[in-house]
């Protein structure tokens, strides 16, 4: 129990913005005092679902920044916003807890790592929500307790068909998405780059190809192809798609030298995982959530959770809000703040850059 409650403004009450709403409000330490959205209606019908007063509404976001009893901003605003808004909040003195992507200009970037190294005690956050997927975090651990050896090879996929139904169709726009690396194949990257720092090991260069073909009309490339070079001679590879998909494919294939593990999203719940370690299974091939075959010592807890919806309510809103308020009062940073995932967002620039230059791009 937290004696302080923290004051919450929150931006854009769209898709994801009224799932992290719910999670908040379900908090004891928190108090939602403020919400801005652009459409004033969709606002208050939020609101009214939630059972919150429609007075919170504001069609200001100066107001939000200027309210001295709003300690933290949530941005869940259109992509093209993140940066803008980021940065007037830190010069406001707000904690962010930022949507991916942080930013699609990368002159806000490098002003949002400006302002986040000058304002040390602001929490800042950006979600990339699917590190905290309990099998991401395990995978990590494994990563680090060496049953892997050393990561060789790495493979994350990010392919689904993202909704752009109703008010969400700006994310077809090239001016308001941005890319499509932000608006979600970046959650693979992160994902990789932090199995591959468990394995200590930094990416160097990067590769990368993309694809405007698409079906559904979308101004900017939809499909990616990112190879990256780490610091140790391993290489990881990710096929980005977020136009179409069979569900969702969160594909992952981890390959070292005493270990190897394969995810498919896919698969039913008992196929979805296997792994192999010279540490821990004897080389053998095993089947952690396959709860009749499995070697019960082998067995991942029943309650492991596995990336393998788009469906936001699945997703591990309510971790990624608890750790970044956690944050806040134990006065750390996240090791998802604007500063410590900046690798992952250097790895998306150097994409970009890679697909218009057509040579390895050095991060």
């Amino acid at each position: 129990m937290h004696n302080k409650k923290i004051g919450i403004g929150f931006v854009g009450a769209g898709w994801m913005g009224s799932t992290l709403i719910q999670r908040i409000i379900k908090s004891d330490d928190t108090e939602l005092l403020a919400l801005h959205q652009r459409s004033q209606k969709r606002a208050e019908e939020t609101l009214k679902n939630l059972g919150l007063e429609k007075s919170i509404y504001t069609d200001s976001y100066d107001d939000i920044l200027s309210n001295s009893k709003i300690d933290a901003v949530f941005i869940c605003s259109p992509n093209s916003l993140h940066g803008q808004q980021s940065i007037k909040a830190l010069k406001a003195g707000k904690h962010i807890f930022c949507e991916k992507p942080c930013a699609t200009n990368y002159d806000e970037y490098l002003m949002q790592i400006k302002l986040a190294k000058q304002n040390p005690d602001l929490v800042t956050y950006v979600n990339y929500l699917m590190n905290f997927d309990s099998m991401e975090k395990r995978i990590c651990n494994m990563a680090k307790n060496n049953e892997f050896g050393e990561i060789t090879q790495i493979q994350v996929n990010y392919r689904h068909p993202i909704n752009i139904e109703g008010d969400k169709k700006w994310k077809l726009s090239a001016e308001i998405m941005g890319d499509a690396i932000g608006m979600g194949i970046i959650h693979s990257l992160s994902v990789m780059l932090n199995i591959m720092k468990a394995n200590n090991a930094r990416p160097k260069t990067v590769y990368a190809t993309r694809n405007i073909n698409n079906t559904r009309g979308f101004e900017i490339e939809p499909i990616y192809n990112i190879l990256i070079n780490f610091d140790n001679g391993s290489t990881g590879f990710c096929f980005g798609n977020v136009d179409v998909a069979n569900g969702y494919d969160a594909y992952h294939n981890i390959h070292g030298t005493k270990g190897g593990l394969i995810f498919d999203s896919y698969l039913p719940r008992p196929q979805k995982v296997r792994f192999w370690s010279d540490l821990k299974t004897d080389g053998a091939w095993i089947s952690p959530l396959d709860t009749k075959n499995c070697p019960e010592e082998f067995q991942w807890p029943k309650d492991t959770t596995t990336p393998d919806s788009g469906d936001v309510v699945n997703h591990q809103t309510g971790a990624c809000v608890r750790h970044f308020l956690d944050c806040i009062h134990n006065k750390t940073q996240s090791f998802l703040s604007f500063e410590n995932s900046s690798m992952t967002a250097d790895v998306g620039w150097a994409a970009i850059r890679s697909c218009e230059s057509g040579i390895p791009e050095i991060i």
